[in-house]
């Protein structure tokens, strides 16, 4: 008894001390994304998309062959998509959420800390941050391809300020892929820092990923079952989401696999409708996702509806010249969907990605 409660003592000085060093670091938007890794290759990727407002999020499924630019102007980064994929967006202006057709997945969530290179005309060709997450998902089967590419830094990251908001667009990004491999990409200093391996299965936001794994530590050293921080600051749900995703059963039934990631994931998640009036950056979590690598499903359940639906990739044509289709999702995601919905989509026009406006551009 006396054991746990100088334990309990050591632990809230500890936090304390803890808090004060990273500071205002832990107030960033509110996301967090999870890797399981399970048995018979069983691997299922999960992510929470935290915003104060309605982020006017539909999917898409995007076909092989389309042309893209980086929409940095003279100076984009151009290329055609060689898989097709199912997103997410955001605003209907960029790829937040998605896995293509190999069963890579990527997410963006916020980093305030993040800063990019310069962008001018003798950089390397601009790639909209709109568009970071697509880019990924239309050139790679596998992290690894990901990472190998990314790591001789074919473009420049350009950023500008969030849709209908007077602040910067700043996110980092994470990867995942049928075998279990992972990758986090930040840019920090206007450098691009990679963290790649199997190890990496939570991104939430601030502070930098490195600061992240030192904190975690800490919560590993005091044990998951002895206790665990339960705020809905970033540097919290990371160390709840490193211990639960790890601690929850290793099934070889695939439905008690994606409940216990769907669980792992509402745990982090933060109610409907609550603001903290001090940091009006910590959000309502909007929407989930869950992507199964391996049966190739991709799961959407909004805080608004009372249903979790899905799409069979396996079901959907992604040959070149094949149309975009659109799954319209609603003011909020209200509408209501149940079961596989592949069959739902509508065609529609490609969203455009947001890129410089034409007076920004070098």
């Amino acid at each position: 008894m006396r054991r746990s409660f100088r334990l309990l003592v050591t632990g809230l000085v500890t936090t304390a001390l803890l808090f004060a060093l990273v500071g205002t670091a832990l107030t960033a938007s509110a996301c967090t994304r999870v890797v399981y890794l399970g048995d018979n290759d069983d691997v299922i990727t999960a992510r929470s998309m935290d915003w104060k407002l309605d982020v006017a999020t539909n999917l898409y499924i995007l076909p092989r062959g389309i042309a893209r630019s980086g929409e940095a102007g003279p100076n984009s980064l151009h290329w055609t998509a060689r898989y097709g994929s199912v997103v997410a967006t955001g605003y209907d202006v960029s790829t937040t959420d998605g896995m293509n057709e190999k069963g890579l997945a990527a997410e963006l969530l916020w980093l305030a800390e993040s800063q990019y290179p310069s962008f001018g005309k003798q950089s390397k060709p601009g790639l909209t941050i709109a568009a970071w997450a697509q880019y990924v998902l239309d050139n790679f089967a596998t992290v690894s391809e990901a990472v190998a590419a990314l790591e001789k830094g074919p473009f420049t990251i350009v950023t500008d300020n969030v849709p209908g908001e007077q602040r910067l667009t700043t996110l980092h990004l994470a990867m995942s892929d049928a075998s279990g491999d992972s990758a986090i990409v930040e840019y920090i200093g206007g450098r691009q820092v990679i963290h790649h391996g199997r190890q990496y299965q939570v991104m939430t936001n601030s502070p930098i990923f490195d600061e992240q794994l030192a904190l975690n530590e800490y919560w590993k050293q005091i044990g998951g079952t002895t206790w665990l921080p339960g705020t809905n600051r970033s540097a919290d749900r990371f160390a709840r989401a490193s211990f639960y995703i790890n601690a929850i059963p290793k099934s070889e039934d695939p439905e008690v696999a994606l409940a216990s990631v769907f669980s792992v994931i509402r745990n982090v998640s933060v109610p409907f409708g609550i603001n903290t009036p001090d940091e009006p950056n910590i959000s309502s979590t909007r929407w989930r996702t869950v992507a199964d690598h391996k049966r190739m499903l991709y799961f959407f359940e909004s805080a608004l509806t009372p249903n979790t639906f899905w799409v069979d990739l396996k079901k959907i044509d992604f040959s070149a010249g094949a149309p975009v289709k659109r799954l319209d999702l609603g003011k909020d995601q209200r509408n209501t969907f149940e079961g596989e919905v592949s069959g739902d989509f509508q065609p529609a026009p490609p969203f455009r990605f947001l890129g410089l406006d034409a007076g920004k551009a070098p």
